[in-house]
């Protein structure tokens, strides 16, 4: 059981930074979308993606809601 819920967990991480990687190639902005917060001092940056978070947060909501419906 424990094996089987890492192999899902590890597609699932994989899947997430397949869909980085190919929103990259495509000029998506995922992770620099409006509303992201970034602030950068002289020696440190401080970045948080909220909206982005915000946004893929709704997706994996819709995709739930979807596969829930049947």
């Amino acid at each position: 059981m424990m094996a089987r819920t890492l192999m899902i967990i590890g597609a699932l991480v994989f899947a997430a930074g397949l869909l980085v990687y190919v929103a990259g190639k495509l000029h998506i902005p995922l992770g620099r979308l409006p509303g992201d917060i970034t602030i950068r001092g002289r020696n440190t940056t401080f970045y948080f993606p909220i909206v982005t978070c915000l946004l893929l947060s709704l997706l994996y909501s819709l995709a739930v809601w979807i596969l829930r419906r049947k």
